[in-house]
């Protein structure tokens, strides 16, 4: 059994590798774009990007570490590879996309590693809990895709092992823990804020362990100063990197001869110090910022995000939560708390309990907040996977977790919006082709109904202006009829083209806006949720319509 499980893991691993290689056609959230490759594309590769408004020094809400160290670094290699001539066309579209998330893929073994290592601490199986992890479409498509959620689930996943590296004798931590246990705090804080909500019991859990094993007041000291100090220094680190990101200030200027100028830099960034965890508080704890980007009922995560996303180990967590819930209380109305004490749910209760407690504690406090994303919940696999392939919590549902998977990674990773990838892979070849470099010609290219599209992906230079991106998003009729009905009206240019791209959904839209099309490609699959296709019309021979995306070419 176990060298099956070692074989299944080790294909589960290669199809990870080889998927995001392929690539994933899948467009999650224009999050996984917009929070770290297009900003880089922009400042490293100076490609035509959109600037979101988390990135802009008016409203600095993002650390820039973190992209940098990630997509930063994968187009600062493809960009060496190309100047150096050693690959003379490395800056495309495929590279573009694939390079980050290459990187994020190599990343998400940590995960598996992070699995390995806590199985036996918390009395699991580790091929088992291996297969479970490396099966879940969880991670095959959201752990190799660049979303800040990502690298705060391998934060999360690393802190954990560090907590979790004491003896099963119970003796102390090893010395290094608690400095870099600061350090993977601070970092993760800065990542996304909400790290603290998931880094809040794993803290208790090894404070309370440190707390219980060591007899010297000295040592206990040493540990919580060394924390502290190590927090305070990633800390400094983030907030260093940022301010010179966002702020004004030329590095140039630090090397100056005169001293009084020098003096005068370090005083404007002192004015200037970027924080950008408080900007993301302040911004986030706003009911009507939050609500700008939708609003969720508080039982989300709970009755429907969890289910979306892990399906049925989800439900059994929360049975088995319940069942861990009514055992504490009865124990605290049989047992007076002044005479024995509290029941301990942390040191005194190794397992399960405290793995149920590190998934269902940051579960509620994401609750509080109004917004509610799938996935500001794909941390937590690492916990429930744990529990789920624990004694108490034996996975029995093998058949159920394999088809739920499979159609997870069918929709998210191939439909959900996956006609607008290749869309962009065919339009960046049109515009670089040949034909177009010889001879100048000038694009508009309209996006309606649509995820933001990544500017990024079609690789134009900054320099160039004869390519035009409009995204008309979720725009109406009327307003996308009057448009393109403009756009028609002057078009006059001999080498101009304009291209609508719009799903297959509302295809008929465009032509009630009385313009003629010389040319339609249709890319499929993409299954678009905001104007989602009719069952009837599925069931017809129009599904395959349907179920595309049109790029409309505009008839002079």
């Amino acid at each position: 059994a176990a060298m099956v499980a070692r074989a299944l893991w080790a294909l589960l691993a290669a199809l990870r590798a080889s998927w995001c290689l392929l690539p994933q056609s899948g467009y999650l959230h224009p999050d996984e774009f917009f929070q770290a490759p297009e900003v880089m594309a922009g400042d490293i590769l100076n490609l035509q990007v959109y600037y979101p408004w988390e990135f802009l020094s008016s409203s600095p809400c993002r650390t820039v570490v973190f992209p940098l160290m990630t997509s930063g670094v994968t187009y600062w290699v493809i960009k060496s590879l190309q100047q150096l001539d050693i690959c003379s066309s490395c800056i495309n579209s495929y590279t573009l996309l694939v390079s980050p998330r290459l990187l994020f893929t190599i990343f998400s073994f940590i995960l598996d590693y992070s699995v390995y290592r806590l199985a036996p601490f918390w009395g699991a199986d580790p091929w088992k809990a291996l297969v479970l992890l490396a099966g879940s479409y969880v991670t095959l498509v959201f752990y190799t895709r660049t979303f800040t959620n990502t690298l705060e689930g391998l934060l999360f996943a690393l802190l954990l092992v560090l907590i979790s590296s004491r003896k099963s004798s119970g003796s102390s931590a090893e010395p290094t823990s608690s400095s870099l246990i600061g350090v993977v705090t601070t970092a993760g804080f800065f990542n996304r804020p909400t790290f603290l909500a998931f880094a809040l019991m794993p803290l208790l859990y090894w404070a309370s362990s440190i707390v219980d094993s060591q007899k010297s007041i000295k040592t206990l000291i040493n540990h919580f100063l060394k924390f502290i100090l190590c927090a305070c220094f990633t800390a400094f680190v983030f907030i260093t990197a940022d301010t010179f990101y966002f702020t004004s200030v030329s590095l140039d200027n630090l090397y100056s001869t005169n001293k009084s100028s020098l003096i005068d830099v370090i005083v404007q960034l002192r004015d200037k110090v970027v924080v950008t965890p408080f900007n993301f508080l302040s911004y986030n704890l706003n009911p009507h910022n939050l609500a700008l980007h939708g609003s969720h009922p508080r039982v989300t995560h709970f009755t429907v995000n969890g289910v979306m996303l892990f399906g049925i180990l989800h439900i059994l967590a929360i049975g088995a939560g319940f069942k861990m819930l009514k055992k504490y209380v009865h124990q605290l109305m049989l047992v007076r708390w002044c005479y024995r004490g509290l029941p301990g749910l942390l040191v005194h209760s190794e397992g399960s309990p405290a793995l149920l407690l590190f998934y269902f504690v940051p579960l509620a406090f994401l609750s509080l907040f109004s917004h509610q994303e799938p996935r500001f919940l794909i941390p937590l696999i690492l916990p429930l996977v744990l529990f789920s392939t624990s004694p108490n919590g034996a996975v029995k549902w093998k058949l159920l977790i394999v088809v739920f998977n499979l159609l997870g990674a069918l929709l998210f990773g191939c439909l959900h919006q996956g006609g607008l990838i290749p869309c962009l892979f065919h339009l960046e070849q049109l515009i670089h082709s040949p034909a177009s470099s010889s001879h100048l010609q000038h694009y508009t290219l309209l996006f309606a109904h649509t995820y933001m599209p990544p500017r990024s992906l079609l690789n134009i230079k900054k320099t160039d202006v004869h390519v035009e991106v409009i995204d008309m998003a979720g725009a109406g009729e009327e307003t996308l009829c009057q448009t393109v009905e403009q756009r028609a009206s002057n078009f006059t240019c001999r080498d101009c083209h304009i291209f609508i791209i719009i799903p297959g959904t509302v295809r008929a839209t465009i032509a009630n806006c009385g313009v003629s099309f010389k040319n339609e490609t249709l890319i499929f699959p993409h299954l678009s949720m905001e104007d989602p296709p009719q069952i009837p019309v599925l069931s017809s021979g129009n599904w395959r319509s349907q179920l595309g995306l049109y790029i409309l070419e505009l008839n002079r």
